[in-house]
């Protein structure tokens, strides 16, 4: 079986079934999280902890202010 038929059987679904198999994807989705990069899961990591440094202050060489890497 390939993505393309499985693709197009959901096509043919009624609404209510495609539904339920989008449900089931989303779902799958949010708890299996090894399909993003380490690197891009990393870069959220720190910046829900807040170790975000404004661009302009990274190209213009000034230091960050405190409190911040």
């Amino acid at each position: 079986m390939t993505a393309q038929t499985i693709i197009a059987d959901i096509q043919t679904l009624p609404d209510a079934e495609r539904a339920t198999v989008f449900a089931y994807i989303g779902r799958a989705m949010e708890s299996d999280n090894s399909w993003i990069p380490v690197s891009f899961q990393q870069g959220m990591a720190e910046a829900t902890a807040g170790k975000l440094i404004e661009m302009e202050t990274v190209l213009s060489g000034a230091k960050p202010s405190p409190g911040r890497p």
